[in-house]
């Protein structure tokens, strides 16, 4: 039943996700599984996987709820068959929690403490709202209770007005009509005012749930938050009484009067704040996992930025009155050299700057430099530009988000535990040059700094999706087995940090790996995580070729018999595109190898050890440029895009102050998403619309016509 509601949920066939469950259960990992087991999934990608997994754990943790409530509903004696069904066949968390309400042991109430004093059979009475003489039940009742006839009528309410906010039916029609005709509303608390500038477009706001975007729903929040903002989400209460009224009311006697004033009470009371609660907690739900998913795409595009590769780098982190840190780095990115230069104000020794970077150039045979794209940027940029190089040297600008978190952690200074945070800012840089996916591993995602309103969303289900995103892109472009770091390596399908660190010290005692099968050497390195692993570690110059391609080790036996078939050895297969395209691969198909690994083999053969990354482009931002007092409205400047939100993209134009693009001023056309558009690290040319110089903001256009 599970696999099925899973299937019909993600619009997928059943087999499909029994098949993936049980892969789940065996211990396999989702890029194992998205890249080696394609026959058994039916060809599922990464996120269907992921969405099969979530929604595994979610009826786990679902059953294990049921079976909470059960017990304590036995505990109680009021089990009875027809509830023991309804728990069981409830697949729904929302629908789980109503069935359990009314025997959920609650903290003293109204009509708990009405219960106490004996009214619940007056209630029961009076709830029933049969012809008869309910005020003589009453007088009757205050007489036995020694109460006044007020007290009891108010106490059997309370008790009425539970049980009504505790109705399914109430409550599901009331969700019902919040959910097509609720309204989010703010209103600024007016003693804070003065210091609520940052909300001032809520101050008095109201819009349909319906109609709000995940980025003002998480504006509003925290603002509420923060106390600034009073907030509310409400339905108009006329109808909402009136869509109880006819749910529970059944006559027109003095009994259904009675209740009648309960159900008002039950509302502004009870039902009212609860679903409040429930429609504040399902809208933060909706807006966090919409922050969290374009906060992971923007990670996933900075995590696969095109790398220039193994260069010599000279990388600069560039300042004024500090100077600019110079580190001179090998292609493998060890540290050559390091020193501070002072081209700028204060000290001004420009001169004495280029003569020295011209020195470094040469000495270290520097191929690529590497600028910080941080304070003094621009005119260390230009500075670097006007230098007269012997040699071909390219430059780059290179974003520092997140280095200073980098050059400050235990990563760091494990890895350069003799210098200061300034020289490892300084070659976290260059190294990001060289491979950004290697480099940026070992920042905190989160400090990275590429989402929306990253802090008030599920700081859990934040990271659990970065984590993802993170282990997908590793496993997506391979990592060489030899020259990795364990940071990198934790991120390899089965690996993870214990493992991580056994193999980097393996290497360590006994040199470099020769082949993957090595890998079993590796202590508490079982089959199992080698299997998982194996496929997406590369060793360059290995004795058998195929260890240095996506090509999975169970696959060897495969590309071997081709190569007999065509009596070449794997070597000249591999070198020899027109003996590939002879393969004819139907005839290797077998009951666990399709045509989907078949044609992965193939293009593994084509391009073994192929990066899926893009080539890296040089850019240049306009050279008068260096501050925002420079920035001029109707000017068009080139720029890179930085970071990109639902309601807009930023632009980096290569001053300190990025500036907005609004979705609407993408381009002519009406889009949804500015994604549909734009990719972190576009180069674009925007057009100035405003500059505001007192809060510091800048608005552009894209749409230059």
């Amino acid at each position: 039943m599970i696999h099925k509601k899973i299937a019909d949920a993600l619009g997928i066939g059943e087999k499909q996700v029994e098949h993936t469950a049980a892969l789940f259960a065996e211990g396999a990992t989702i890029p194992f599984v998205a890249r080696y087991r394609k026959e058994r999934t039916g060809n599922l990608d990464e996120v269907q996987l992921l969405e099969i997994q979530q929604k595994l754990n979610y009826f786990d943790t679902l059953q294990k709820r049921k079976t909470t409530i059960l017990a304590a509903i036995t505990e109680q004696g009021k089990l009875t068959p027809e509830l023991e069904r309804a728990i069981n066949e409830t697949y729904d968390a929302t629908a789980l929690e109503d069935l359990y309400a009314p025997y959920k042991q609650k903290r003293k109430t109204r009509a708990s403490v009405a219960k106490e004093k004996g009214l619940e059979p007056l209630a029961t009475l009076m709830y029933a709202q049969k012809n008869g003489d309910i005020h003589a039940e009453i007088a009757k009742t205050a007489q036995e209770l020694n109460l006044s006839k007020l007290d009891c009528v108010q106490a059997a309410q309370d008790i009425i007005a539970e049980w009504v906010s505790e109705r399914i039916d109430v409550k599901n029609a009331l969700r019902k009509e919040f959910a097509q005709n609720a309204v989010i509303a703010t209103k600024v608390v007016k003693t804070k005012k003065d210091d609520a500038g940052n909300y001032e477009h809520y101050f008095d706001f109201s819009e349909s749930i319906r109609k709000s975007p995940s980025h003002r729903i998480l504006a509003m929040m925290r603002g509420n938050n923060e106390g600034f903002l009073r907030l509310s989400i409400a339905i108009d209460e006329a109808i909402a009484l009136k869509i109880i009224n006819r749910l529970v009311l059944k006559g027109f006697n003095d009994s259904a009067n009675y209740v009648k004033t309960a159900i008002e009470d039950s509302y502004k009371r009870l039902l009212s704040v609860s679903l409040e609660t429930e429609w504040y907690n399902e809208l933060k739900q909706r807006a966090d996992s919409e922050a969290i998913r374009v906060f992971s795409e923007n990670l996933r595009q900075l995590l696969l930025l095109p790398p220039l590769g193994q260069k010599r780098i000279l990388a600069i982190d560039p300042g004024f009155r500090t100077g600019c840190k110079v580190v001179c780095l090998s292609e493998q990115g060890d540290l050559l050299h390091n020193e501070t230069i002072y081209p700028h104000a204060p000290h001004n020794e420009s001169a004495k700057a280029c003569a020295k970077i011209l020195q470094l150039v040469q000495s270290y045979k520097i191929q690529a430099i590497a600028i910080g794209n941080g304070t003094a940027s621009r005119e260390t940029e230009q500075l670097i530009r006007r230098t007269k190089f012997t040699s071909d040297v390219e430059v780059f600008v290179v974003s520092e988000a997140g280095a200073s978190v980098y050059s400050a952690s235990k990563v760091a200074r494990e890895e350069f535990p003799q210098y200061d945070v300034t020289v490892r800012g300084a070659i976290s840089i260059g190294r990001r040059l060289m491979d950004p996916l290697a480099e940026l591993v070992k920042i905190e995602p989160k400090a990275i700094g590429v989402g929306q309103y990253q802090h008030d969303v599920n700081q859990t289900e934040l990271q659990q999706s970065l984590d993802f995103v993170v282990q997908s892109c590793v496993n997506k472009v391979g990592v060489e087995l030899n020259t990795a770091s364990k940071h990198l390596l934790a991120y390899v399908a089965g690996i993870g940090t214990s493992l991580a660190e056994n193999i980097v010290d393996y290497r360590k005692e006994h040199g470099a790996f020769v082949s993957r099968a090595d890998l079993l050497n590796v202590p508490k390195l079982g089959k199992k995580t080698f299997e998982q692993c194996a496929g997406f570690l590369r060793i360059r110059a290995a004795k058998n070729p195929l260890d240095n391609s996506a090509i999975h080790p169970e696959r060897y036996a495969l590309v071997q018999r081709m190569a007999r078939d065509l009596k070449v050895s794997v070597q000249e297969l591999l070198a020899n595109s027109a003996l590939q395209k002879s393969i004819q691969i139907e005839h290797y198909e077998s009951s666990d190898v399709g045509a989907e690994t078949l044609h992965d083999i193939l293009m593994e053969l084509e391009k073994p050890g192929r990066d899926p990354r893009a080539q890296l482009q040089q850019f240049s931002f306009a050279e008068e440029l260096k501050t925002m007092e420079d920035v001029c409205v109707g000017a068009v400047y080139p720029g890179i895009v930085n970071n990109i939100t639902n309601f807009g993209a930023f632009v980096d134009i290569g001053i300190k102050q990025g500036g907005l693009v609004h979705i609407s001023q993408i381009c002519k056309e009406f889009i949804s998403n500015p994604a549909d558009k734009l990719s972190l690290n576009q180069h674009v040319l925007v057009k100035v619309l405003t500059v505001d110089l007192e809060k510091k903001r800048l608005q552009f256009t894209m749409i230059l016509e």
